[in-house]
C-alpha cells in the first residue's frame, strides 16, 4: 500500500483518494477525470495532473482538450490558489474498517502515519512478514494444489529437464555442463515448429537456471506481464514483456521469451493461466524461480562465448535527480560484433562519479530491456524516459580495447538532437512508421464466453458516471475501451449493471469501439451531462465457475485484465497490425508457434511462443510472445494445421508480412 494515500496503484501513476463529496468538475483532470493532483497548467488554458501529462507528452505533441501544438517545457505549477482548494477537498480514510475519519486530502498522509489505527495495524502485520516471531519458523506460503507432479529432481552434474506440458521437445546435449538444453527445431509431437530455412543444421541451445528475486516489501509486485498456461495452446507459462523501473528490471537476469517452469519449487508449466497469475503474486521477500532462457544457435553461441570465460557479469544502478539529467555516457555500436559499447565517461558525469561503469562495457540491458542487440539510440531513449533509478546490467572482460570503426554512437543526454551522432541508424527509423491497423474474424474463445448488457440510467445532471477507464485504439496494444474502476460515488456504482473489466461499446448511441483513449474520455463525459444515460457493454465471463480471472486480487496489485480475457473477446473487437519481417538467404526468422487446426480440438489460434536472440524477429522487437497470427503475406490463417503453415512461412524467402493481434499479458 502507498504510504501517502494508503492504497494500491502502481508506482509511478497517481495517488487514489476516495473523495467524499462529487468534486466540482473544474477541479478535474481531463486525462484521468480524477481531481487534479500536481496541477500543471498549459500555454492554452487547460490543467492536468502532472503525471498525467508527463505520459501523456511523451507520445503526442499537442494538448489533449483543444489538440494545439505542445510541449511539456512550456507548462507550468498551477497558482497556488488552485494548489490549496484541491489540498482542501475532504477525502475519506480508505481503512474504512478500523477508521471512520474525513479530514482534507492534504492531511492524509499525516493522519496514516500518526493517527490511523487501521493504518497502524497494516503496518505492524507487514513488519511481522518481514520479521518472523522466534517462537518457531514462519509458515511457509500457501501453495495452490495441482494435480500434476513436481517433476523429478535431476542431479547438479546432468541437465534439467522441462516440463512435459512444454511443447518443445527438448533433449540433453550429453555435455558436462549442467542446465543446458536443446529443443529441436523441427515440428515437435506436440505441435510447436521453429520457422528456420538454412541449408545447414545447427542446434537451438536453451538454458535452465533459477533467478532469486529479493524484495523490501513482500507485496510489492514484480513487474512483469506474462502470458500461456495449460488451458491455451501455448502450454508453458513465457514472460512477454518486463515493465521498467520494477523489481524484475532491476535485477536484469530475466527477460522477454524466457518460460517460467518453477515458482519457489513449486511446477507451474502445467497450470492454468489464472493459477500460474496467483503463483507468481502471492507475497513474500524472497521469490525463487527456475526459468527457461532461449540463448540462440549454437554455432553463434560458440563463437561469442569462446572468448568469454574472463567475462563477469555487473549490475550498476545510477540515480538520477529528476529525468531531464544526463548520465554522461558515450556509447557506441561496432561493425564486427552485436550490442552496444561505452565509449567514454564525461568528466563530472554522474556515471563517472559513481565510479562502477567503465570503458569497453558492454551492455546487456538496462532498466530490464534487453539490448544484447540493441542499438545506441535504444539505449538512450530507455535513459531519458527514466524518471529515476537507471539500472544496467554489463559484461565486462578487462583488456579488451574498442576496435576504432564504428556505426553509430549515442549519449544519454536528454534531448533529441543528441541521440545519435551519425543520424540514427535504419532500425531505429524503420521502427516510427506507423503500421496499418485493421479488424479481422475469428471464433475462438477458449474457456471465456462475452454477454453484452444495455444499461439505462435516469440521473441528476451534474452526477457523474463514476468510472475510470483503460484502453482505446491509441494504446500500443490497440485494445477497446475497458472499466478500470466503478467508484463508490456516482451513479453506476448505485446502479450496480457496469462492472470492472466490461467492455465500454457505446454511450447513447455513439460508438466508442473504434475510439482514442481521449476521445472515450471526452464522450463520456459529454454524455454524463444529459438526464439520461444509456450506456451498451460486453461482460467477459469465464466458462469454469471455480477459476474466474476477474476476482483474482493480492494486496498491493493494480487491477487490470489478465492476458487470457483478452481472448474471450468478439472478432469484430480484435485489432489487427502488419509486422514485416526481413532477413538473409542463410537466417532463420527466429520464431516459433503452436496451435493450428488438430482433429481432436477443433480450431486453436497460432500463437507466438518463443524469439530466438540474434535473428531477425528478434531484431525487429514488434513480434512478441504470445502474439496471435491472423495470417501471413495476406492469407488467412484461420483453419490451417501446423503442418500446413509452418511450410508457408519456410517458402518465403526474405521476406514475409505477418498479421497479428496482440494482446498485453497479465502483470504480475
Amino acid at each position: 500500500l502507498c504510504c501517502e494515500c494508503g492504497q494500491c496503484h502502481l508506482l509511478l501513476d497517481n495517488h487514489l483518494y476516495n473523495f467524499q463529496d462529487e468534486v466540482d468538475d473544474e477541479l478535474i483532470c481531463h486525462i484521468c477525470l480524477q481531481p487534479l493532483l500536481q496541477p500543471m497548467d498549459t500555454p492554452c488554458g487547460h490543467t492536468y495532473c502532472f503525471k498525467c501529462l508527463e505520459n501523456f507528452m511523451q507520445e503526442y505533441n499537442f494538448c489533449p482538450m483543444d489538440r494545439k501544438k505542445l510541449s511539456f517545457q512550456q507548462c507550468h505549477k498551477s497558482s497556488l490558489l488552485v494548489r490549496n482548494l484541491l489540498d482542501k477537498l475532504v477525502v475519506l480514510c480508505p481503512f474504512k474498517a478500523e477508521c471512520q475519519q474525513t479530514m482534507q486530502r492534504c492531511e492524509l498522509e499525516a493522519h496514516l502515519q500518526n493517527r490511523c489505527p487501521g493504518f497502524k495495524k497494516y503496518k505492524s502485520e507487514l513488519q511481522r512478514k518481514k520479521n518472523p516471531v522466534s517462537k518457531g519458523k514462519e509458515d511457509p506460503p500457501a501453495k495452490l494444489e495441482t494435480n500434476t507432479p513436481k517433476d523429478p529432481e535431476v542431479p547438479s552434474g546432468g541437465s534439467s529437464l522441462v516440463a512435459e506440458s512444454s511443447a518443445a521437445a527438448v533433449v540433453s546435449l550429453g555435455t558436462a555442463e549442467p542446465g543446458l538444453v536443446n529443443p529441436a527445431f523441427e515440428e515437435t509431437e506436440e505441435g510447436e515448429s521453429l520457422i528456420q530455412k538454412c541449408n545447414y543444421r545447427t542446434s537451438l541451445v536453451a538454458e535452465t537456471t533459477t533467478v532469486e528475486i529479493h524484495r523490501e516489501d513482500p507485496e510489492e509486485e514484480l513487474g512483469m506481464r506474462i502470458v500461456g498456461g495449460k488451458d491455451t495452446p501455448l502450454g508453458n507459462i513465457v514472460v512477454q514483456e518486463v515493465l521498467r523501473d520494477s523489481v524484475i528490471a532491476a535485477d536484469g537476469r530475466i527477460a522477454p521469451g524466457d518460460h517460467i517452469l518453477e515458482v519457489n519449487g513449486v511446477n507451474i508449466s502445467s497450470v492454468t493461466h489464472c493459477h500460474a497469475v496467483s503463483f507468481l503474486r502471492h507475497p513474500g521477500p524472497v521469490l525463487h524461480l527456475m526459468v527457461l532462457q532461449e540463448k540462440g544457435f549454437s554455432n553463434k553461441t560458440a563463437q561469442q562465448d569462446s572468448s568469454g570465460a574472463n567475462r563477469e557479469v555487473i549490475h550498476v544502478t545510477l540515480i538520477k535527480r529528476d529525468r531531464a539529467e544526463p548520465l554522461g555516457i558515450k556509447l557506441i555500436r561496432k561493425t564486427d560484433e552485436a550490442g552496444i559499447f561505452i565509449l567514454d565517461l564525461l568528466e563530472g558525469g554522474l556515471a563517472a562519479k559513481n565510479g562502477k561503469l567503465s570503458r569497453n562495457d558492454r551492455v546487456l540491458s538496462i532498466n530490464g530491456q534487453d539490448l544484447r542487440q540493441g542499438t545506441p539510440e535504444a539505449a538512450a531513449q530507455i535513459i531519458q524516459t527514466t524518471e529515476s533509478r537507471v539500472n544496467f546490467v554489463i559484461l565486462r572482460q578487462p583488456g579488451v580495447q574498442l576496435s576504432d570503426p564504428v556505426e553509430d554512437s549515442s549519449t544519454s543526454n536528454n534531448s533529441s538532437s543528441s541521440s545519435s551522432s551519425n543520424g540514427g541508424s535504419p532500425v531505429h527509423h524503420r521502427r516510427r512508421l506507423e503500421q496499418t491497423h485493421y479488424r479481422r474474424k475469428s471464433t475462438y474463445q477458449k474457456g471465456y464466453v462475452s454477454h453484452e448488457k444495455t444499461v439505462a440510467i435516469k440521473k441528476e445532471p451534474k452526477e457523474s458516471l463514476g468510472i475510470t477507464i483503460g484502453g482505446g485504439r491509441d494504446n500500443k496494444n490497440k485494445l477497446p475501451i475497458y472499466v478500470t474502476s466503478v467508484q463508490p460515488i456516482g451513479c453506476l456504482f448505485r446502479d450496480g449493471r457496469i462492472k470492472r473489466g466490461d467492455v465500454l461499446l457505446s454511450i447513447n448511441g455513439i460508438d466508442l469501439t473504434h475510439l482514442n483513449y481521449y476521445e472515450a474520455v471526452s464522450a463520456l463525459k459529454s454524455n454524463a451531462a444529459s438526464h439520461s444515460v444509456v450506456l451498451k457493454a460486453l461482460e467477459i465471463l469465464s466458462l469454469n465457475s471455480t477459476e474466474s480471472s476477474q476476482d483474482i486480487k493480492e494486496p498491493g496489485f493494480s487491477w487490470s485484465p489478465l492476458w487470457i480475457t483478452w481472448l474471450g473477446l468478439p472478432s469484430y473487437l480484435h485489432c489487427c497490425q502488419d509486422i514485416i519481417l526481413t532477413k538473409g538467404n542463410l537466417e532463420s526468422w527466429g520464431f516459433s508457434i503452436v496451435g493450428g487446426f488438430e482433429e481432436s480440438k477443433g480450431n486453436q489460434p497460432f500463437f507466438i511462443k518463443t524469439i530466438v536472440p540474434g535473428t531477425p524477429a528478434f531484431r525487429d522487437r514488434k513480434l512478441k510472445c504470445g502474439d496471435e497470427i491472423v495470417a501471413v503475406n495476406g492469407v488467412p490463417a484461420i483453419g490451417m494445421s501446423n503442418s500446413e503453415l509452418i511450410p508457408m512461412l519456410k517458402e518465403q524467402r526474405n521476406k514475409v508480412t505477418l498479421t497479428v493481434v496482440s494482446w498485453p499479458g497479465s502483470l504480475v
